[in-house]
């Protein structure tokens, strides 16, 4: 199965007040392995970036004047993506803005949101981990995942982190025991045997009502069963 880890780098929050993407960062996983296969652009968005943004992934208008706009790496994109499902934090978020730089580049009938499945990793994380925060540190955090080198957001950066905590979070249960874990290791072999030289055990024999309350149960599982009860057959 192949799945397209996805994020992207804004102008600002709201797509529909006009703020564009500025950079694209897509891994690919095949088979619940990340790959080295990964698509990775900046923009030029044709508008200024709002200084909040700026703050959160430090690219300045002077950055990305000489870059590409969207509609000259739509199709290298789209065949990129394919029909992969998308996996994404927050999807909604990313979704709405690749859309619309769909739209202004003429290509209004293609809807990313519509033509993929798509794997929203903050709605899985809500899930797993609800009433607790799931932004991409803390997921990292929680997963044992280092983003020591995320000290500004980047849209490749955090798509590869975002891949990591993604397998992790559906990684599923691991092996429960040592025989599970390898299959060729022979824990019998190492079990020793308890030394009870100098234990006492205290044994607690059943009174005569228990012994009584017992055979009645017998009776009535040799009635309900041809083959009588077990007990009694691992007794005779």
């Amino acid at each position: 199965m192949r799945q397209v880890v996805l994020d992207t780098e804004t102008t600002g929050l709201d797509w529909e007040h006009g703020h564009r993407v500025i950079e694209i960062g897509c891994v690919e996983i095949f088979n619940r392995r990340q790959t080295e296969n990964s698509f990775h652009c900046y923009l030029n968005p044709e508008r200024s970036i709002d200084e909040a943004a700026q703050e959160i992934h430090g690219l300045s208008d002077k950055d990305l004047a000489n870059k590409p706009l969207f509609r000259d790496i739509a199709t290298e994109f789209l065949a990129y993506v394919g029909d992969a499902e998308l996996v994404i934090h927050n999807a909604s978020f990313d979704l709405g803005f690749l859309d619309n730089e769909l739209r202004i580049a003429g290509l209004q009938e293609i809807s990313i949101a519509k033509a993929n499945p798509v794997m929203d990793t903050l709605t899985l994380a809500r899930q797993i981990h609800p009433g607790r925060r799931n932004n991409l540190d803390a997921l990292c955090k929680r997963y044992s995942i280092d983003n020591s080198r995320r000290e500004l957001h980047g849209a490749l950066l955090d798509a590869r982190l975002l891949a990591d905590v993604y397998l992790a979070m559906t990684g599923g249960q691991g092996a429960l025991s040592l025989d599970q874990a390898d299959p060729g290791h022979n824990a019998t072999e190492e079990r020793s045997a308890i030394d009870r030289d100098g234990v006492d055990l205290i044994v607690l024999q059943a009174t005569d009502a228990e012994l009584k309350q017992h055979e009645s149960q017998l009776d009535m599982i040799d009635e309900a069963c041809s083959e009588g009860s077990v007990w009694r057959r691992t007794q005779s």
